[in-house]
């Protein structure tokens, strides 16, 4: 008999090995994305977890009570001398109150 090829033993052989690699290819290729895919999940959970933890955005705190003090009277101080009218000095004093 003339033999021309690695026979039906190579073959199996041959077909185990491919089987084997392609096996162990298609394994990492799916270790790789489940890492790939955690690390996207856990940086997403990590900036929600920042986001929750960022303090709410307060009100501008309220200037020292000296300085609106300071700013009543000279508001008082336009009123007195004329340049205010009534109504001027209400509005504006709602403002410096915040009201």
């Amino acid at each position: 008999m003339n033999r021309r090829g690695p026979g039906l033993l190579g073959a199996v052989a041959r077909t185990a090995v491919v089987a084997g690699t392609a096996s162990a290819v298609s394994g990492r290729v799916q270790q790789r994305q489940q890492q790939k895919w955690g690390a996207q999940q856990e940086a997403a959970q990590q900036e929600a977890a920042r986001q929750q933890a960022a303090p709410v955005q307060a009100a501008p705190p309220a200037p020292p009570a000296d300085d609106l003090i300071d700013r009543l009277e000279r508001l008082a101080e336009l009123k007195k001398q004329g340049i205010l009218t009534d109504a001027e000095f209400e509005v504006q004093k709602a403002k410096i109150l915040g009201g």
